[in-house]
């Protein structure tokens, strides 16, 4: 029997602690490594059938998903693996045995069609929980998933990555619309930090950055703009 550390519901995560010393601990990877077409491996117990295995690959990366709670999880890994009830909060594995995702929903009725939580969005996740007991997440209103960046264009503006977050759409009366972002943009910095992938854009609006007027750099075509947005706090956020 564990003790509840703290839980997520916008990312459909908990943090449980148990006293298992003898337990070797997994090997985490980087989700943000994955790419379609990869050998993905999932465990857990569907249906009560304890400690079953099965393959499948990465479908794709970068899903939109709604959790429990009613906000939009960004960055969610679709696979082909086969998931029923009793997966969720299982381990969505490489073949070198590196965790890359936590299995968290499959479509009923549907075939190869299964969801999984990007690892470096649980590990941040986790350590804010571990941490403070919750998550006390900024919203400025988007929707968006990881686009590349032409590396001309990021060579021009000295950007530090060569990707950022398309925004796929903009909430009326939002943070983001207030700010004049629009859809199409793509965000590669906020608050003075690189914006390489919808992680970064999460961690850039846990905590600190509520209520505080932050610098957001964005490309729109081929134009470099600087905005200024300032996230609210709001339970059940797209972004």
């Amino acid at each position: 029997i564990g003790d509840l550390v703290g839980d997520d519901p916008d990312s459909d995560l908990a943090v449980v602690r148990i006293a298992a010393p003898e337990l070797t601990a997994a090997t985490l990877g980087d989700s943000h490594a994955l790419r379609a077409g990869q050998i993905v491996i999932a465990i857990g117990n569907p249906l009560g059938f304890q400690a079953t295995v099965t393959a499948g690959v990465v479908s794709a990366l970068g899903r939109s998903l709604r959790a429990r709670s009613g906000r939009l999880m960004d960055d969610i890994i679709q696979t082909d693996a086969a998931l029923n009830p009793g997966n969720s909060g299982g381990p969505l594995v490489n073949t070198r045995g590196e965790v890359v995702g936590v299995n968290t929903a499959v479509i009923q009725g549907a075939q190869g069609l299964a969801f999984a939580v990007a690892i470096n969005t649980a590990k941040f996740v986790a350590g804010r929980l571990i941490r403070d007991g919750r998550i006390r997440r900024g919203w400025i209103g988007v929707a968006g998933q990881n686009v590349g960046v032409h590396r001309r264009l990021a060579r021009a503006y000295g950007l530090v990555q060569d990707s950022g977050v398309l925004v796929v759409s903009v909430e009326p009366n939002s943070p983001a619309q207030r700010a004049g972002l629009r859809e199409r943009d793509i965000i590669v910095s906020i608050g003075g930090k690189a914006v390489a992938a919808v992680d970064d854009l999460h961690r850039s609006l846990v905590d600190d950055g509520i209520g505080i007027s932050l610098p957001l750099i964005v490309l729109r075509g081929t134009d470099r703009l600087e905005l200024h947005i300032v996230p609210i706090e709001q339970p059940h956020a797209v972004l």
